[in-house]
């Protein structure tokens, strides 16, 4: 789930391997300590690669912090949470739900790091590019959610899917904290909630 993946091949090997290896750097340190706390020289001297080389492939720290959201977006949220919670469940109901046996599976496993997106929120001031960035990946997940609701018959699935992350958001805080136990709990007061809105659409 936190591995960074690419496949390389022909002369372009050198090149696409360097800007990978930096990538790779990034994201498990970034992912552990926050971006603001990596210095550069940090990430050169874990990748392997020359500072000349990574400002080739990276203009900007920022622009290095963007790259490592995405790749977080695309290992954690498409390829991890949407593909298993779809293959834990098969109504959208029990895929909302199946939001939290899933984490509750991370929380205890030698991968748990938190979250990025939520880190990076707190990392930077209101307004900066990575915050802004961190923000939408944030809503790209609140938008699954707000699908799986709809497809569920909630009449207004925007808001639902505004309250489900703000639980989910809270387990993985309290993972965090110490409670592995978290998305369990979390997992009780979402079923209540989902109840409640299905029985007003029943009405």
């Amino acid at each position: 789930m936190t591995a960074v993946r690419h496949s390389v091949s022909g002369a372009s090997a050198s090149r696409v391997g360097a800007r990978a290896r930096v990538l790779a750097a990034a994201y498990e340190l970034f992912s552990q300590r926050g971006t603001r706390d990596v210095g550069i020289d940090t990430i050169v001297k874990r990748s392997g690669v020359a500072k000349m080389s990574l400002y080739h492939h990276f203009r900007s720290k920022q622009e290095l912090v963007a790259a490592f959201l995405e790749q977080r977006e695309r290992l954690w949220t498409v390829e991890w949470l949407k593909s298993e919670v779809c293959r834990r469940a098969r109504s959208p109901g029990k895929r909302l739900l199946a939001a939290f046996d899933l984490f509750s599976d991370w929380f205890r496993s030698d991968g748990f790091d938190g979250c990025p997106f939520m880190k990076v929120l707190l990392e930077y001031p209101p307004g900066h590019p990575s915050r802004r960035a961190a923000a939408q990946h944030l809503a790209n997940i609140r938008e699954f959610l707000k699908e799986l609701a709809a497809e569920a018959g909630i009449r207004n699935p925007g808001l639902f899917a505004s309250t489900w992350q703000i639980l989910m958001k809270g387990a993985v805080v309290s993972a965090c904290e110490g409670n592995l136990n978290a998305a369990r709990e979390a997992k009780v007061a979402a079923g209540l909630y989902l109840r409640s809105c299905l029985a007003v659409r029943a009405n």
